[in-house]
């Protein structure tokens, strides 16, 4: 028998923890990791598409660029980026901007990444 069975697991809390307390920036940040450029493979976050995230309250705004102006891909990358952001425990409104300045470079990729990839 447990020792008290009305405790929650360690996964429960975890769980409801972003619904009681209010969204953060690297919350947003590890929904967007799961947006993978389909060309690529690899997170929209780890690439640098992701510019700024800002969080007011429940409600978030994220400025994202695309590899290229003519990214076929572009849409879907949008729309990945949008339905994670939904996904989010006590999310309010939802904005995802695509922007173009500054350029995306291969710069903004994260070392780490950009190392595995040999740049």
């Amino acid at each position: 028998m447990s020792e008290n069975p009305t405790a929650p697991d360690a996964e429960d809390v975890a769980a409801e923890e972003p619904a009681s307390e209010a969204l953060t920036e690297d919350q947003v940040r590890l929904a967007l990791r799961r947006v993978k450029d389909p060309e690529i493979g690899l997170n929209i976050v780890d690439l640098g598409l992701i510019y700024d995230v800002s969080v007011d309250g429940a409600d978030v705004s994220v400025d994202m660029s695309l590899t290229s102006p003519g990214c076929p891909a572009g849409p879907q990358i949008m729309h990945d980026a949008e339905e994670q952001l939904k996904s989010l425990p006590g999310i309010g409104a939802t904005v995802v901007n695509l922007v173009w300045s500054p350029p995306w470079t291969p710069e903004r990729i994260e070392p780490r990444v950009r190392a595995y990839l040999g740049f």
